[in-house]
């Protein structure tokens, strides 16, 4: 029993700790601050909140912690750009 708390426990901390280094949509105004790094794409979504999902991933993984949609196109699954800061 002690072992399945310690498991649920180490799961929430994982997750907690995670969400704290996942890359944030900005404004421009918040971008004019920080670093262009690059640019991310994403395609494949049905929905928007899955193609902004797919960004802040991408985002995250290139060691992103901002990053501003700059394009969103729909045919049958959704595509998208993002321009990413640090």
């Amino acid at each position: 029993m002690k072992t399945i708390k310690y498991a649920v426990a180490a799961i929430a901390l994982s997750t907690l700790s995670f969400g704290a280094f996942a890359a944030q949509a900005i404004n421009p105004a918040q971008a004019q601050g920080m670093n262009k790094i690059g640019v991310v794409s994403a395609d494949g979504a049905t929905t928007l909140d899955g193609l902004e999902a797919q960004l802040a991933e991408k985002a995250a993984a290139a060691g992103a912690t901002g990053y501003s949609i700059t394009s969103a196109n729909t045919s049958n699954k959704l595509s998208g750009t993002a321009v990413i800061y640090k």
